[in-house]
């Protein structure tokens, strides 16, 4: 008992939302008295989100309940993630315990996005658009033995929605703002089809902050289009498939001459990106086969005085087989892939990496009480050579409600296109050889349930090793410039959560992410990642009005050029049923008129409201 006064007490003092409720993304309602039990899948096998170290999942009525717009918006929900935008429209980039944006893996359906053209590697959340996504799952620590490369920081899995009728929304507010969305499909047990529609465009602020004299607005504008499909050829063969395009442009602000210092200028950033899957599921030898084919190509231009274009594609085969044994005490999949990415750089030509993989995931269930799983996987690379990675977790149910689990694993990433051939290099003496970058992990968590179901918690406290970690080196004398191994970062953490059903229609998130993210060498902070950052989400569901309260708050954070001032900011978002198809919905942000930044020098919107219509059929 005073084990969990203290649990509690310490989550109470926080303020960190996360995800809240996560349920079927078909099921858009919530049972009244007791929280659900969340299933995560990104993890090769479905696995019970409190007995998974790391594994967090946002549904879409948590998407909806906090009116979020972009990935970016929502994402800042989860412990221990650190979301960095260079103003409304910059680029967004995440952080995971830590680790460089180049080792979060961002997967939609499945396909793998990340760019292969950005110096580390690292996709840009800016125009991820979140009106077609049922479900965000967030698997911290590295988790190369499930994903290969890319992993060590952790995956984002984004699903799109399964449509079943038409749904309509549109909506008007500050900075000249415009958002709207068409969807429309049909869905039953043998086969679903739909197509969708969004768009988003605003004047926006000035993304280099106006309040240090910079009163230009710079406009953001979003186009995303999509399609979804499944059919059941038999009770034996089914296939699938999905494809998700988008077309951004944003008006940005550069470092002018003579003192190339951030300032308004005219310059823009456009981009346009797909991805897309196709798959078979089989079931043949007593096991369930899916083949699939994915893809995803990225195309950005960035348009002022350093003008520059970039593509990058990439494509991965898989095939996996799940079973089962011991009368489904044990469970284990296995499989291969081959993954063909290719990236331009700043000369124009196209630089190609590829890697053929093989792996298997076990999990065992010991006791009614105690599961073990396990995972290695092997990487073999066209440039780097070998990689063989592991993971072993275990969950332990304990009395009173309490879960006891932990985790420990390896990652490893190879050198992105441009630190391959040492891009943007300019040096006077031969450049280092690169080795990948490698990790090792351990974590624990304790958790608990209340027996009504109404209350549960977690606290993880967690180390995250990375060797051979890749930087862009400066000589402070010659200023020779290139890509160098730094002996070892690490960052130690602690994160804690918890949700509750208060009653009378009220429920409550909780986090909280102390992160010592550091140059194990130099013992110098590392970059953009806030020592302390939390929220708390206030929600209320009536019979026909909905809303919630969120407020966040984010420590000081060293950056380059300077540190990042803390802030603290809340967001309402309320929504009223008119009808049975017909929703009126309001949010207001950035309440208190809050001067912040997520970027030092980057300018975020001051209080802002926004009114709009929902319509389901």
């Amino acid at each position: 008992m005073k084990r969990l006064l203290l649990i509690s007490t310490a989550l109470a003092a926080v303020a960190a939302a996360c995800p809240s409720f996560a349920q079927d993304p078909a099921d858009d309602t919530l049972p009244s008295n007791t929280l659900p039990e969340v299933i995560v899948t990104a993890t090769r096998l479905p696995a019970i989100q409190q007995d998974t170290p790391g594994a967090r999942v946002i549904d879409s009525r948590a998407i909806e309940q906090r009116g979020a717009v972009f990935a970016a918006d929502i994402l800042t929900d989860i412990p221990g993630l650190s979301v960095t935008r260079s103003g409304l429209g910059g680029v967004a980039q995440v952080r995971m315990r830590g680790a460089t944006p180049g080792k979060t893996l961002v997967l939609v359906d499945g396909a793998p996005v990340n760019d292969a053209s950005e110096p580390n590697g690292a996709y840009d959340f800016s125009g991820f658009e979140l009106g077609d996504i049922a479900r965000v799952e967030v698997l911290s620590g590295p988790q190369s033995s499930l994903w290969g490369s890319d992993a060590i920081g952790g995956v984002i899995a984004f699903t799109t929605r399964e449509i079943d009728g038409v749904r309509a929304e549109a909506e008007a507010g500050s900075y000249g703002t415009l958002r709207h969305r068409l969807a429309a499909g049909v869905a039953n047990d043998r086969y679903a089809f739909g197509a969708w529609v969004s768009h988003y465009t605003t004047d926006g602020i000035s993304v280099a902050d106006a309040a240090d004299g910079n009163p230009e607005n710079d406009g953001f504008d979003s186009l995303t289009l999509g399609l979804k499909g499944r059919y059941a050829v038999s009770d034996a063969v089914k296939v699938d498939g999905s494809v998700r395009w988008t077309d951004s442009e944003a008006d940005i602000d550069g470092f002018p001459a003579p003192t190339y210092a951030l300032a308004d200028t005219a310059d823009t950033t456009d981009s346009q990106s797909w991805s897309g899957v196709v798959g078979t599921s089989v079931t043949a030898l007593g096991l369930s086969h899916r083949f699939s084919v994915s893809a995803s190509d990225i195309e950005r231009a960035n348009n002022g005085d350093f003008a520059s274009v970039y593509q990058a594609d990439r494509q991965v085969y898989r095939w996996q087989a799940d079973g089962a044994a011991l009368g489904d005490r044990l469970a284990y999949a296995f499989g291969a892939e081959r993954e063909d990415t290719a990236g331009s750089i700043s000369t124009g030509a196209s630089v190609d990496l590829g890697t053929s993989s093989a792996f298997g995931v076990v999990r065992f269930d010991a006791t009614d009480a105690l599961s073990v799983t396990g995972g290695l996987r092997y990487d073999g690379t066209d440039d780097f050579g070998e990689k063989t990675t592991g993971r072993i977790s275990a969950a332990y149910d304990l009395p009173a409600g309490f879960i006891l689990s932990g985790a420990y694993g390896t990652g490893f990433k190879a050198p992105s296109v441009s630190q391959a051939v040492c891009d943007f290099c300019f040096s006077s003496v031969p450049v280092p050889t690169l080795r990948p970058e490698t990790a090792d992990s351990v974590e624990g968590a304790i958790g608990w349930a209340s027996g009504d179901g109404r209350i549960d918690g977690r606290v993880t406290v967690y180390r995250l090793n990375v060797e051979d970690q890749i930087t862009y080196f400066t000589a402070p004398v010659t200023f020779d410039s290139y890509y160098i191994n730094i002996a070892q970062a690490r960052t130690d953490g602690v994160e804690a959560e918890a949700r509750a059903l208060l009653g009378a229609g009220f429920d409550l998130t909780l986090a909280y992410a102390y992160t010592d993210a550091a140059n194990a060498t130099t013992g110098a902070r590392l970059l953009r990642v806030p020592e302390h950052a939390g929220s708390a989400t206030l929600g209320w569901s009536g019979e026909r009005l909905s809303g919630a309260l969120t407020i966040r708050a984010e420590g000081d954070q060293p950056d380059s050029g300077g540190v990042r001032e803390a802030f603290v900011t809340a967001n309402l978002n309320a929504a009223w049923q008119l009808t049975e198809v017909v929703t009126l919905t309001a949010r207001l942000e950035n309440l208190a008129d809050e001067r912040y930044q997520q970027v030092f020098g980057y300018g975020e919107p001051g209080r802002s409201g926004y009114v709009g219509i929902r319509l389901r059929y």
